[in-house]
């Protein structure tokens, strides 16, 4: 039952990062991203207006943080120096930033920006204008193929996510309201995770759970991003729900549509026609597969049954640390990115083909490994519409 990843996979990372630079004419790498960040150290913080700065020199990492951060940073073992400044805007991120770059002997740096992101109001210097800076993107390419930690960490996330939905599924009622359905299913499986794991959890949530279980109803289901209404469930009712757990800063993803005590013929039919065509796309799957393929299986499927009006979006994502990752399962991926337009093993997808009627949308979305030789369904929850009428 895996909670976190182990230090190999820092040092793997790492190691990976020093090679990429040993390709250039820099003497640092840089990352101000937070997830870049926590991803090559574990250094999990929250991105605000206060700029975070790592630097991966040949021979040492150091960062730059705002005062607050520093006894949270102090105590990483992948991070040999720490320098840090009061506040923004009385400290100077980005002239310490700099400053330690120089201390660990880079004037020239290859960074995942010019300057610090303009989050929460942070307006300032790009670090161009005390550095030689080029930019890179390595971090969010090293992402797209996850380990077999990685995947654990997933695999991990959605048995709790799982739990999540069965409370969702057990809570819901006609005459319930959503936001408190979608609270209690949260907090007890939260409770549960939490009572479970106990000190081998890796604390990554602040003021909420490790768990979210939650749906959408009524009208809003036809809209692929709707909101939750203020209306108590109805019998009848349709709803597109979502459970995930944070396991270790990473996420997996588990949509079912439901049904409040019963369903229409139009109900059935386009539930089971978007099961077929989640089922086109899983089959499509695979190492070496074209993800622009796995789109078109879908649309041509959807054509074939004088739906394709009916769908919204592309296939799905892949997922890991963040909720949405490159690369994207897209009819346009080939031809946007013809460098790298397959699927590959350890890629992690979210697969999610929508049917979005004039009365409701239908969605089910399952978290799918690629393997060497396949695919594996991470999320597991009953697919079929008598197990999702509650």
């Amino acid at each position: 039952m895996p909670t976190t990843l182990p230090d190999s996979e820092y040092r793997t990372r790492l190691t990976a990062v020093r090679a990429r630079l040993a390709d250039t004419d820099a003497d640092a790498a840089a990352f101000f991203s937070a997830t870049s960040i926590d991803y090559l150290t574990g250094f999990d913080h929250i991105q605000t207006e206060r700029p975070v700065l790592l630097v991966v020199a040949p021979d040492a990492v150091g960062i730059a943080v705002p005062r607050l951060e520093v006894e949270r940073v102090e105590p990483n073992p992948r991070i040999d120096h720490v320098v840090s400044y009061f506040d923004y805007p009385g400290g100077q991120p980005v002239e310490t930033a700099a400053g330690l770059c120089r201390e660990l002997g880079a004037e020239s740096i290859v960074a995942d920006a010019e300057g610090a992101p303009g989050v929460m109001g942070y307006e300032g210097p790009p670090l161009s204008d005390f550095l030689n800076v080029e930019t890179q993107s390595w971090v969010p390419r090293m992402r797209w193929a996850k380990s077999d930690a990685e995947i654990d960490l997933i695999r991990e996330s959605a048995e709790w996510a799982n739990l999540g939905h069965r409370y969702l599924a057990d809570y819901t009622e006609v005459g319930a309201h959503p936001a408190t359905v979608s609270q209690r299913a949260s907090t007890d499986a939260s409770r549960a995770m939490l009572d479970t794991l106990g000190n081998r959890y890796d604390v990554r949530v602040r003021g909420g759970g490790p768990v979210h279980a939650g749906y959408i109803s009524g009208d809003e289901t036809r809209l692929p991003h709707g909101h939750t209404p203020n209306e108590r469930l109805s019998e009848g009712d349709v709803l597109i729900t979502g459970a995930s757990a944070n396991v270790g800063g990473y996420h997996s993803e588990l949509e079912r549509t439901m049904f409040v005590g019963s369903y229409t013929d139009d109900d059935e039919h386009y539930f089971e026609l978007m099961c077929e065509l989640q089922e086109t796309a899983i089959q499509a799957m695979g190492p070496g597969v074209e993800l622009a393929a796995v789109d078109e299986a879908v649309h041509e499927r959807a054509r074939e049954h004088g739906v394709a009006d009916l769908l919204r979006h592309h296939v799905g994502h892949n997922i890991g640390m963040d909720g949405h990752e490159p690369p994207y399962i897209d009819r346009g991926w080939g031809e946007r990115f013809p460098d790298d337009a397959t699927m590959e093993a350890g890629h992690v997808y979210t697969i999610e083909p929508g049917l979005y009627a004039e009365t409701a949308g239908y969605r089910h979305s399952d978290t799918v490994a690629v393997t060497d030789d396949g695919t594996e369904r991470l999320t597991f929850f009953p697919r079929d519409i008598d197990s999702n009428t509650v």
